[in-house]
């Protein structure tokens, strides 16, 4: 019989490992954010820093892991058998909850899940054990821990609020304090700016980071908490003068400083207090066994772990160990890390860029009433004190080259040292009053405060970030909705499946996860391709204008033969996988298009100024490709509808004049696929006199289609659909030989120019 349990638990230190992988792929985000974001230092030495904090934190942690033996349930209510079923649930959708949100780079709380994991599991369990005795259902609360629960709704409401208004706040009285222009102000003021926020992230290392570190006795946790307000003083003092030997004698930038400490205290924090998250659960089954064996004869279904409620209980050192080294190696390979880190910068990053999420309903209302009550303000302010105050958030133009702009940092060194300085005010604070505040909602929403008080949501990029904050916040409530129902039915299915659906669920969750890092590994490879693609040099010249254009609608060219081909191949088929599939290509032409389009700003800005009349070429040449790219959507769109609500088919001679015409189009865009290639226009007159053919051939199709319809022709969708195809496909030929004729003549204007 422990056989099975001994299997549970391998399975259950696999799965611990993986948890650990997901887990700190989602929560790096929270000390990497602010040293990543304004480059303040490289990212090796960031990965260095919080690598130190992370392993420091694991290892001297006091290893309780009260939370997963008996924080959320009561475990004198529930047999052996019982809690490994709920551990084995926990972990099983702890993986599955955190994978996701790696997938598609949404930061979460790993407390919040493993809390509603374990509530599912456990509630779950506990019905079904009441329904056996037949007990009334208002005993649930002898089986479950329903305060701990509800301590974390209220967290989630006091993060999302405290910490992005206090994060605007302070974050708009340093900018008026430092503006961006801030290096006379820093050797100013930037002393007492590094002692005040040194002292606070200090501060939050001694209550916080360092709370439950094994080293550290009771007498002196208890007298940091009864002198909080002396040791901030001497912290204060201490920094205050450190700070100014630091920048006078040393001419060390004091913010990277700041940011550095920061980076290890949060990172310290993580491990110290989130290790638990991770191995809690498997440690916590580890001890259920021992247990377990140490009463010879016991039956698993009958023997009730009391045992589990002892809070003396700690995980071994080796645990510990081997669960920071685990940490610090995801750090460094994963890739879905990066992702997640990505979400939170491009939402606070400074100024303009391609941006993440789409609007939405809410957050269009609230830019709007905040553009409204700004108005009011506005109106209320005397006109010199908006003066003065906007000249504080004047960030000077600089005109840099596409690279430059790409390495850039997210946001300046002022901003990253508030965002760290605020979230260990707020953790901190929280912890010493337990308020039970989440590490991963406090440092989001902090740097949410910051980038909206540094007016780096203007009116061209609010209603996106807003969007963005919103669907964020939204994933952490779904976190705990999702958490309870996967976990609660993976239980219900160990419970009653056994064996059997022990190996079911374990098998499913390995395809899972190797389908979505495949996923997430393709995705990431197509965004790869997709930004050499698109940003493959500075155009400054018109020469450059005409080798960049001229790549760009060879690739559109090319997609478009490939995919038109496969439209028709899909209808003929009524293969409605193969039309999905073209409509997803499409899209994707369609998104690399807007993001040319959203470009063209900053391509105009910098061209060199004997090349400005390459502007209007370059804008006409994105409006044709728009255009091609239209037509092809609407014949994408009309085909894969028709197909999908069942309409009949076309007839035969519909799909023998359609794929006469098929064969034309893709003859001619092959030919202006390799003139655009090779940038060789003497072929233009042979394109056009298939053109003509080919608009012959369309209207030829169009004439046979209305005597089919005057005689044999029953289906009013299907001349519907064949009418759009033949228009469409007009236009597309129409718009491709507007850009030949665009480039012939912008061409001849090039050579005239240079003679």
């Amino acid at each position: 019989m422990e056989q099975i349990y001994m299997i549970m638990l391998i399975a259950l230190a696999v799965l611990a490992v993986i948890d650990i992988t997901v887990g700190v792929s989602n929560d790096a985000v929270n000390f990497l954010n602010s040293a990543l974001g304004s480059k303040a230092v490289s990212f090796k030495t960031a990965m260095i820093v919080a690598s130190i904090g992370i392993l420091i934190g694991a290892v001297f942690s006091s290893g309780m892991m009260e939370i997963a033996r008996s924080g959320i349930y009561n475990p004198s209510m529930f047999s052996f058998n019982d809690v490994m079923i709920i551990f084995l649930a926990v972990m099983i959708s702890d993986i599955l909850l955190l994978d996701v949100f790696n997938s598609l780079g949404l930061p979460t709380s790993t407390t919040v899940s493993i809390v509603f994991e374990l509530l599912g599991a456990a509630v779950c369990l506990g019905i079904i054990k009441i329904l056996a005795i037949d007990e009334s259902i208002v005993t649930l609360g002898s089986y479950i821990n329903t305060e701990k629960a509800t301590e974390i709704v209220v967290s989630i409401l006091l993060s999302v609020l405290l910490s992005f208004v206090l994060g605007s706040i302070v974050q708009y009285f340093s900018r008026l304090i430092f503006t961006f222009q801030s290096e006379d102000r820093i050797r100013r003021f930037g002393a007492l700016f590094g002692g005040f926020a040194i002292s606070f992230i200090t501060f939050f290392i001694l209550i916080k980071g360092l709370k439950g570190v094994s080293f550290i006795n009771k007498e002196t946790i208890t007298f940091i908490k009864e002198n909080q307000l002396m040791i901030l003083g001497i912290c204060f003092v201490f920094w205050t003068i450190i700070s100014q030997l630091l920048m006078s004698v040393f001419k060390v930038n004091i913010l990277k400083v700041i940011i550095i400490i920061g980076t290890f205290a949060l990172a310290l924090a993580f491990a110290g207090n989130d290790l638990v998250n991770f191995i809690g659960v498997p440690i916590a089954a580890i001890q259920s066994f021992q247990f377990f064996s140490a009463s010879a004869g016991a039956d698993p279904n009958t023997y009730m772990m009391t045992e589990l409620a002892n809070n003396e209980i700690v995980a071994p050192f080796y645990y510990l160990l081997i669960a920071g080294i685990v940490m610090v190696l995801t750090l460094w390979t994963s890739k879905k890390a990066r992702t997640v880190i990505e979400t939170e910068m491009s939402l606070a990053r400074q100024g303009d860029g391609e941006e993440k999420f789409t609007p939405n309903a809410v957050a269009r209302v609230i830019v709007r009433g905040t553009v409204l009550f700004g108005s009011v303000v506005n109106y209320v302010l005397p006109k010199s004190f908006q003066l003065k105050l906007d000249e504080r958030f004047i960030k000077q133009e600089v005109k840099k080259s596409k690279k430059e702009r790409l390495e850039e940092p997210a946001f300046d060194m002022i901003r990253a040292s508030v965002n760290l300085m605020v979230a260990s005010i707020l953790i901190a604070l929280g912890t010493s009053l337990k308020l039970p505040l989440s590490t991963t909602y406090v440092t989001f929403m902090v740097a949410m405060g910051t980038s909206f008080a540094d007016k780096a949501w203007d009116r061209d990029s609010a209603v996106y970030r807003v969007s963005g904050v919103f669907k964020v916040i939204s994933g952490w409530f779904a976190t705990a909705i999702v958490a309870f129902i996967t976990s609660a039915i993976v239980a219900v299915l160990l419970y009653y499946g056994e064996i059997f659906a022990f190996v079911a669920v374990l098998v499913v969750l390995g395809i899972s996860l190797y389908r979505s890092n495949r996923a997430h590994r393709t995705k990431e490879k197509e965004k790869q391709e997709e930004a050499k693609l698109l940003s493959k040099e500075d155009i400054v010249t018109i020469q450059e204008v005409i080798t960049e254009s001229s790549d760009q609608i060879s690739r559109v060219i090319n997609q478009t033969n490939g995919i038109y081909s496969e439209i028709i191949e899909g209808l003929a088929r009524q293969d409605l996988i193969t039309l999905k599939s073209a409509k997803k290509k499409v899209k994707k032409v369609e998104k690399n298009i807007d993001n040319l389009k959203a470009n063209v700003y900053y391509f105009i800005k910098h061209l060199d100024d004997t090349s400005v009349e390459a502007s209007k070429f370059y804008v006409h040449t994105l409006g044709y490709l728009q255009d091609t790219v239209q037509s092809l959507s609407y014949i994408s769109q009309s085909c894969t509808t028709h197909v999908d609500n069942n309409h009949k088919k076309l007839k035969f001679n519909q799909l023998k004049d359609l794929k006469i015409i098929e064969e034309e189009l893709s003859e001619i865009l092959t030919e202006i696929h390799q003139l655009f290639s090779a940038r060789d226009f003497t072929k233009i007159e042979t394109i056009l006199i298939q053109k003509n053919k080919l608009s012959s051939d369309i209207e030829q199709s169009i004439q046979k289609q209305i005597k089919r319809i005057r005689t044999t022709e029953t289906s009013p969708k299907n001349s519907q659909l064949y009418f759009s195809l033949l228009l469409e496909t007009n236009d597309l030929v129409s718009a491709t030989m507007k850009l030949l004729e665009l480039f012939q003549e912008f061409d001849q204007y090039v050579q005239a120019k240079n003679k």
